[in-house]
This record gives C-alpha cells, structure tokens and sequence, in this order.
C-alpha cells in the first residue's frame, strides 16, 4: 500500500468504467420518481397543497395517513432527486397542517377547535403521529436550513419539555410524559373511548372502503372499544426523542441532547427494572404499571392488548408498541455513540425467549403478556427488531437471530444479483403506481385520506439499502441509519450528483465498500461522501487499489472524471461523532 498523492480528504478517479445496469437503474428510478410524484401531487392535491379528501380525525383515518400521501419524498430528494420533489414536499406539508388545524369535530371532544393546534396533533398516540410526521422528520436530510422546519421543530418539542403551558406533558421528576394520548394541548388521563379513537359518525356503506375493512361507521368505533388504557407513560412515546435529536441536530443546542438521553436512560433504567423486559405502562409516579392497577403490561398497543375484531368476532393480538420501539432505543446509540441502548432491546428479545416452553416435542415462545403470564406461544423465536440490532452492532451473534434476509445475503455475496433485480422491481411499482392513479376515478368527497397511500409513487428502500448502506426509513418516524451519504457541492445540496450512481456491496464492523461511477461520458463530477446520516461515522481512510487516502474527518472528497468509476474500501469508526444536519462544506 501507498499513500495517495492527492489532497487530504480528496480521492480523485479516472479509471474507465463502463456504466453498469445497476448504475443506470438507479438513476432512471430518481428520475422516473420525480416525474410520477409531479402527477401524483397535481392528481390528488389542490392549489393550496390540500389533499383532496374528506378531513377526519382517527387511528382509523385520520390526519397521519393524510401526510404518509407524501412520505418518502425527502428521503427521495436527499438521495438525488429533482429539486421539485423537495418543493412539492414543502407544499403539501405546508398545506395538509392549515387543512388540519382548520378541520374541526364536533363529538370529539379535543379536536373540536381543530384537529391541529400549533401545527400539531391535538392529542394522541406516538405510533399515529410517527407515521404523520415521518416526512417533517426527514425534511432535514436536504433542507435543514429551513427556518419553518427549525422553528417547528423546537416548538414541536417544546411541547414535551415543559415550555408551553398550554401542553401539559412532562413531570420532569419522574421523567414521565403523562399519558400516551398527549400533544398540543396536553395528555388524556381519562380512559380513551371507541369515539376518540374512531372519529365523528360518518357514512361509510357505498362511499368508503376504511383500511381496517369496516363495513360501517358502528364497526368503526367497535375496532377501538378497548383501547381504554391511555394514562401513563408508554414506550411509544419515546418516539418523541427524534423530535428532541433533530432540534439538537440544527444547532447543537445542548438541552435537547440532555432531555433526549435522560428520557431513553430512564426507559433503559425501566426495562432493567422489569427483568429486561420493557413495560408498557409507566405511572405518573414513575411507577411500573402504575396507571393499569400495577399491570407493566397493560396499555393500548402493550403487551397483553387482545381485541375482538368487529366483524368476525375473532380475538387479535395488537402489541404494536413492538414495530417501534427498538428504533427509539436505536436514538440513544445515534445520538450518544452508547451501546447500552440496543443492549436493552437485545435484553428483551432474549427474556422473551426465555420463557419458551416444551409442547409434544416442539419449542414454543410467548409473543405476550397478560394477567396470566406470558401466552400466544408459537414456534417461531420472538425476534422483533433482530433484523435493526444486527445492522446496528455488527455482531456475527445477533446476526443467528434474524431470519433469512436477502440484503444480508447479498452483503454478504451470496446473491450478486439482488441490486439489478430490487431496482428493476421498484421501477416496476413505479409504473404499477401511475397506472392505478390514472384508474382511480374516485372523487374527492368519496375519497379517505389514506385511499392514495398505496398509489405514492416514492419508492426509497432499495436506493436506501444500495446506494447508502442503510436501513430503509419506512412510515415508523424515526431517523435515517446509513453508512454513508453524499452532497452535491456544485449544486450546494444534499443528495448524489447528477449522473452518479452508487453501491455498497459490502460492510463490517469498522469498514465499506462502495463502487461510485460517473456514467457521464462527457463531463466529470465531484461528490462529497459522509459517514452516516448526520456525519456520525468518523472515517479513518479511504483504500483504492494499492493507495490509502488518509481522512480522519466525517467526510471526504472525490472527483470523477468523465466515464470513471472505482470501488472504495472506507475505514470507520461508527457512531463515533455527535449527529448533525449541518451540511459537511459548512462545518468548522
């Protein structure tokens, strides 16, 4: 090995490369993408960035699935997408909070003043409001410099911290949020009824089709009947720390540093407490279950929610707390570069499984908890969130707790063709995705908010997987985690360049592999690579062919020139840095 002669921080490659077919299908699908979302957004948005349906409040639907009709679309822009999809983000945001601070109930009570009040959900639960919020959440990936998205945000959390008197949320002694129904205007420390979760009356027989396949407004409001229990804390409320970690990301304000590790510590502190299992309902006294008579497990979404479903009578686990949590957990590793956040989430996927239990020959492991101990026993391992801790810890021993997965076997060569085949299957959606569009002749007074969900044409999860190494962002709420990220400088933007493509084929524990190429035969290109998301990877060096480019920074450089490419070796140390939005050219 030599050290290379360019600059530090600055790899430059001129060794041809013909385009590969992954190069180009990832950059038809930016392009493809931007040029659906333009007709999806004029198909289904007004003027003002209304979503042309009928406003309602509710899990069932509601305003969170009215703004997942744009998620993904700045995950997309900050890949490299056309300027216009940020824009039309910013529109339709802009346009669905107005739509839904001016949308009113008249039954439920909390929302009659509007279902938003300063931006933001009146009252309800963190799974709903992450799905809502998911794309504000990510607006930072490309446009951090907003001052409505800084200004948002810092009220948005300000809710949390004892800053508005008007959002009684917090007890700062016991770091406790008071219930999982909370928002702008305070938490719900009543029983929560059918009717709050359901929304006003409405027609649904031969004008709507509602997503949980109710077949009227009746069953509607029995699909929550038991979702009684709101009143103290939830481990869904932890969602709230990605609001607390972006606010820090804008400036580095230290106090929402502080609040977020202190709210995640004393989680971590209630799962060791528990035998590592993390409860679901926290008292107002900081108390295990100590707002469900004592149950750890009781709470709507927790351990032992078992439901009648409406129209079949049939009983149905829903402990959904469990798709996000172990992704909070995750914010204390982005945030503090700590272990001992996704230590908690591996404690609980393992007490679990301790409690399995020997039928006929046959292991058998609990997925629940209730007044009798732990039930609905079934031959698979509990494994939720096996899949996140491995990609998180790169430890071979987390690795035997996830299910086959076949980005896994590619990265680890066992599946060369899985690029070219996810992007090929993502441009077919596309295309599948602006036909049913030009399909659907419904009308906006016949429309749910959800009903266009299905028909978003952004797709980023393979390009998330492919060019950045990362963990496709889902509805869920919760940050961006990646090995790496690149920005524009020509343009001053955050996303790849034009006419680059990039794919990381391999990782480890301390290193990544990635083949950047310029398909350009003309002009060169240049593009600033980051480690992480938010620059919280600090890169050692970069290894070409026999040459080592020393970095020891969060970034480096490299020039294309026209028709090049190179496959790059990059030497990290993970989570090394405190996350920031900041833009890498504007960092002291």
């Amino acid at each position: 090995m030599r050290h290379a002669p360019n600059a530090p921080n600055v790899v430059s490659i001129s060794t041809p490369m013909a385009p590969p077919e992954w190069a180009l299908l990832e950059r038809e699908l930016l392009r493809s993408q931007s040029q659906a979302i333009e007709a999806f957004y004029h198909h289904y948005f007004d003027e003002r960035g209304y979503l042309l349906c009928v406003p309602r409040w509710g899990g069932d639907d509601g305003p969170d699935d009215a703004a997942e009709n744009f998620a993904k679309w700045p995950e997309l822009h900050a890949l490299g997408a056309d300027d216009l999809v940020l824009n039309l983000y910013k529109k339709a945001w802009d346009g669905h909070l107005l739509q839904y601070s001016e949308a009113k109930t008249v039954d439920v009570e909390f929302a009659r003043d509007g279902m938003y009040f300063k931006e933001f959900p009146t009252m309800f639960d963190w799974m709903h409001n992450g799905e809502g919020f998911t794309a504000f959440f990510h607006q930072g990936l490309s446009d951090p410099y907003d001052k409505k998205f800084q200004d948002r945000t810092r009220r948005f959390i300000g809710f949390y911290m004892g800053e508005d008197p008007l959002a009684d949320n917090w007890i700062e002694e016991h770091k406790v949020i008071k219930s999982m129904f909370n928002g702008s205007r305070g938490s719900m420390l009543r029983k929560a009824t059918g009717l709050d979760w359901a929304g006003d009356p409405i027609e649904v027989e031969g004008r709507f089709d509602p997503g949980h396949g109710e077949r009227n407004y009746s069953e509607m409001v029995a699909h929550f009947k038991d979702y009684n229990d709101v009143a103290g804390d939830h481990p869904l409320n932890m969602g709230v720390t990605t609001v607390a970690m972006n606010a820090f990301m804008i400036d580095g304000c230290e106090k929402y540093y502080t609040w977020a590790k202190e709210y995640l510590d004393a989680w971590v502190s209630r799962t060791d407490d528990n035998e590592g299992i993390t409860p679901t309902n926290i008292g107002l006294d900081g108390s295990l279950g100590g707002a469900c008579d004592g149950k750890w497990y009781g709470g709507v979404y927790g351990w032992n929610l078992t439901v009648e479903v409406p129209q079949t009578g049939e009983m149905a686990n829903r402990p959904f707390f469990l798709i996000r949590v172990h992704w909070s957990f995750a914010n204390g590793l982005l945030l503090t570069g700590n272990t001992r956040y996704i230590d908690a989430w591996r404690g609980v996927i393992d007490g679990v499984n301790s409690n399995m239990k020997v039928e006929d020959g046959q292991a058998l492991y609990p997925h629940m908890h209730g007044d009798d101990g732990w039930y609905d026993y079934r031959p698979e391992r509990f494994d939720t969130g096996a899949r996140e801790l491995y990609y998180w810890s790169m430890e071979a021993s987390d690795l035997e707790r996830v299910s086959e997965d076949p980005w896994y076997s590619y990265l680890s060569g066992s599946d060369p063709e899985f690029p070219v085949r996810s992007l090929r299957d993502d441009l077919n959606y596309v295309r599948e995705r602006v036909v049913k569009m030009r399909e659907d002749l419904s009308t906006p007074d016949t429309r749910m908010s959800d009903d266009p969900n299905g028909i978003n044409p952004g797709m980023v999860d393979a390009l998330i997987q492919l060019m950045l190494g990362g963990l496709p962002t889902g509805h869920l709420g919760h940050p961006l985690h990646c090995r790496l990220r690149y920005f524009d400088p020509a343009r001053n933007r955050a996303g790849i360049p034009e006419d680059v493509a990039a794919l990381v084929d391999a990782m480890s524990s301390n290193e990544v592999s990635v083949t950047l190429v310029n398909i350009d035969q003309v002009a060169s290109r240049t593009v600033v690579v980051q480690g992480g998301a938010y620059g919280e990877h600090q890169i050692d060096q970069v290894l070409r062919n026999d040459e080592i480019t020393e970095v020891n920074g969060n970034s480096f450089t490299v020039h294309l020139d026209p028709g090049c490419g190179c496959r790059l070796t990059i030497k990290m140390n993970r989570y090394a840095n405190r996350p920031t939005f900041v833009f890498p050219w504007d960092r002291r």
